[in-house]
């Protein structure tokens, strides 16, 4: 899925902010950045804060999570996911951030 969300990002890179958040907490994001470099994403990536995966309910691996400018949650799907939903969750998001 992130491999196919490489070719939907950089339309929207310059609109949306997108991260990938490390939910292994034995991981670092020394490891997290080495990973993203080996793959050649293009996102930042980051490690979760304080309680952060307990209150978004991030229970299992390749949750995925899209918040709008207000800080609702605008898209949620748990597992493998649907590569296709990202373009409109992004055009969606992308409306959102447009002057009036």
């Amino acid at each position: 899925e992130l491999q196919h969300m490489m070719q939907i990002y950089p339309e929207f890179a310059s609109e949306v902010l997108f991260y990938v958040v490390g939910q292994d907490p034995t991981e670092t994001l020394k490891e997290l950045e080495s990973i993203r470099e080996e793959r050649g994403y293009p996102w930042p990536v980051a490690e979760p804060v304080g309680d952060m995966l307990i209150d978004l309910w991030v229970l299992q691996e390749s949750t995925k999570i899209a918040f709008d400018g207000d800080g609702v949650i605008v898209y949620r799907h748990r597992g493998g996911g649907d590569a296709n939903a990202w373009p409109k969750v992004f055009r969606e998001l992308h409306k959102t951030t447009l002057p009036p």
